[in-house]
């Protein structure tokens, strides 16, 4: 998106102009009284032509201009929208009025006037004040159709924002779920704490670290992949109900639903399993969704989605034969390999039968689960920080909720037991050895803060950014995140 020399050599000569006549064009306060949005609410009764003795003062940028002469009509935006003003060079002072003959879109300005409805039936304020608060000396993008090219909206936000109002609605709205979550939680007896970003050693997820140097401690250190592992060291030292909102980092993909850098809410709950965290995910879902949006029911993409407690259950198994008609136990390590084979799913590491359930869902089932479910009781082989499935040692009890095809968290009946703990972080620590880089490193301060007895405990995280893209209908995860990663422009 290159600017013309022309156009900003326009604009840099204006400025100079407006310095030459003594105009201040970077003052650095305005006594903004008014909101666009409020002014238009509280008088949209107005009939038109009709003018009233209500003062008002709004700041704002540029967004539209029309001048004519010795009368002048713009549209001037600040964070709740846009309003009209109109003005006449009669109605402000001669130095005002010459500022105004050197405005440009996208300058940011300051307004005093009165409020009226014009012959259009357009609500607006006839200017008595006008003051220049900041000059741009770059022309906006695209003015009549706002900014459209999607590299150029993720590297330069600022602009995405300016020229696309719903863009900003996205992140208003994401504030507002984060805080929804807040509230739901902290209404159920949840602590919100913090924990370091910055670790010795990291844990908690199977993921590739991004990884730096303590040059003060001579050390290795990295960015966390996740909390899970100093949450879990709360709950033993008598915290009951806690959780964070993380920012985690993970050296791997980009994609519609995947940056280096993104947003979870972990909570764990002592004496709790993963029966009650399921019910504690839909009630969350549920709570957030009418207080932010009044409504259970969504369209993301095209699909109608519900998130209305209960969601449905389904074990990874079921899942699996429900879509593809493959029982997994009713094969044996030929027939499983085989149906890998004819289904071209491969497997990243070594064959065992858990590693394959796990590709076969992943590869055949995850993009059909449109309405939110929960797929639970998931192979031994997921994850090294799980209890057993009661009755069946193969599985453990672990869920992953699903919408639009999309895993949205992940949750455990937290194993408590530091022997087989460590037993089964050793295993990850050689597979780690052996070249699997998304491995779990040994992290012996865990698993001593375990032996000191951690009590029985579910745990949950929830994946932010992409619960907000379902509930703003965002097609990538790039859409809800204000700075996205990007590879740096040539």
């Amino acid at each position: 998106m290159a600017e013309s020399n022309e156009y900003v050599e326009q604009r840099l000569k204006k400025l100079d102009e407006l310095r030459e006549s003594g105009v201040e064009v970077y003052p650095y306060s305005y006594n903004k009284t008014h909101n666009a949005s409020k002014i238009l609410e509280k008088y949209t009764e107005l009939d038109e032509g009709e003018e009233t003795k209500d003062s008002v003062s709004v700041a704002g940028r540029i967004m539209t201009l029309r001048s004519m002469g010795k009368a002048g009509f713009a549209h001037v935006q600040d964070e709740t929208g846009k309003i009209q003003i109109y003005v006449r060079k009669d109605e402000i002072s001669e130095e005002s009025f010459n500022v105004f003959s050197k405005i440009d879109l996208g300058d940011i300005i300051g307004i005093k006037g009165t409020v009226f409805r014009t012959k259009k039936g357009e609500v607006s304020i006839r200017v008595k004040e006008f003051v220049l608060l900041s000059k741009c000396v770059r022309p906006l993008p695209e003015k009549w159709h706002g900014l459209k090219d999607k590299e150029v909206r993720y590297r330069k936000r600022y602009l995405d924002l300016i020229t696309n109002p719903e863009v900003k609605k996205t992140f208003v709205d994401r504030t507002k779920i984060i805080n929804a979550i807040k509230e739901f939680l902290v209404d159920k007896g949840f602590l919100e704490v913090d924990t370091p970003v910055l670790q010795p050693i990291y844990g908690g997820a199977s993921a590739r670290p991004f990884k730096s140097f303590l040059n003060e401690l001579k050390m290795d250190v990295y960015m966390r992949v996740s909390n899970e592992l100093y949450l879990k060291r709360l709950i033993v030292g008598g915290f009951e109900k806690v959780f964070e909102f993380s920012k985690d980092f993970r050296n791997e993909g980009i994609d519609r639903t995947h940056n280096p850098e993104f947003m979870m809410m972990e909570c764990y709950w002592a004496y709790a399993d993963y029966q009650n965290v399921m019910k504690l995910t839909e009630d969350c879902y549920e709570f957030v969704a009418k207080k932010v949006f009044g409504t259970t029911e969504f369209n993301y993409q095209g699909n109608k989605i519900d998130v209305k407690a209960p969601w449905e259950r389904i074990t990874m198994k079921e899942a699996i034969k429900k879509f593809t008609k493959i029982d997994v136990d009713d094969l044996d390590d030929a027939g499983l390999k085989k149906a890998l084979k004819e289904n071209n799913v491969e497997l990243a590491g070594d064959y065992k039968r858990g590693y394959a359930t796990i590709a076969l869902f992943e590869d055949l089932v995850e993009d059909k689960l449109v309405q939110p479910t929960f797929v639970i009781d998931h192979p031994k082989e997921s994850t090294p920080l799980c209890k057993v499935k009661r009755g069946d040692e193969e599985m453990i009890e672990r869920f992953e909720p699903y919408i639009c095809g999309m895993e949205i968290g992940n949750a455990y009946s937290e194993l408590n037991d530091p022997i087989k703990q460590k037993e089964l972080l050793e295993e990850q620590a050689l597979m780690l050895k052996k070249g699997d880089d998304e491995a779990n490193p040994m992290d012996e301060d865990f698993v001593e803060s375990m032996e000191y007895g951690m009590p029985p405990t579910g745990g949950l995280g929830l994946g932010i950014d992409r619960m907000v893209m379902l509930m703003t209908d965002s097609p990538s995860i790039r859409d809800v995140i204000l700075f996205p990663f990007m590879r740096p422009e040539e």
